[in-house]
């Protein structure tokens, strides 16, 4: 089976919508991750955000993640909406109960992407929008071949068009980099769930130990 790129399938697209701006429903993970997807498609589209993540760990991690969301879709002057979707904890729980000793990156973390993705297909059904998708790609921790499989058959079964990506492409991750540093943005050490925040805690705790 042929290898997909995804980035080219957004190529595609891109070139064929031209200047027509249409609405894009964009689910994002948290500010640093959306910058350089809203500095890219921003020419392409007319976005709003969906903010939806359930599996943050704590309200005030949620609501420290949301504001730098906010606060970054202002200082780029971007005249884009951000849906707060509000900080729903068990909802996540109970998607991950069963999945608790998963290693970060395996099946928990595919459950979780079907949330979210589920979440924003549906709104984006709901609400009209042309197409929807995810920063969860810029990351090169995350897996660009199952967000995109997810993305597409949510979108299928509400009715929504899933605009392919995979953002870390053409530099985008070091380019998201680059833009959390000038806007001085909140980059979290972990993804967001409590399992990844263990996970990152032992690692750095056995860093340390080798450091000694």
């Amino acid at each position: 089976m042929n290898k997909i790129n995804y980035q080219k399938e957004l190529d595609k697209i891109l070139d064929k919508i031209k200047d027509t701006k249409p609405t894009l429903l964009l689910h994002s993970c948290c500010a640093p991750c959306s910058s350089y997807v809203l500095e890219y498609l921003s020419q392409y589209f007319d976005i709003t955000i969906d903010y939806y993540n359930p599996n943050i760990d704590s309200k005030e991690e949620y609501e420290k993640r949301v504001h730098e969301q906010q606060r970054l879709v202002k200082e780029m002057n971007l005249p884009i909406k951000v849906i707060d979707a509000g900080y729903d904890p068990q909802t996540f729980f109970d998607m991950a109960k069963g999945y608790e000793e998963e290693p970060e990156g395996g099946k928990r973390c595919y459950r979780c992407y079907k949330l979210r993705l589920d979440q924003a297909a549906a709104l984006a059904a709901r609400e009209g929008f042309d197409y929807f998708t995810t920063t969860l790609t810029i990351s090169p921790l995350k897996n660009a071949v199952w967000l995109n499989e997810l993305g597409t058959k949510a979108g299928e079964l509400s009715g929504a068009t899933f605009l392919s990506s995979d953002f870390k492409k053409k530099g985008g991750y070091q380019r998201s980099i680059q833009l959390s540093k000038e806007y001085d943005l909140y980059r979290q050490n972990f993804c967001g769930c409590i399992f990844s925040k263990r996970e990152s805690e032992e690692r750095m705790h056995r860093q340390k130990n080798i450091e000694k």
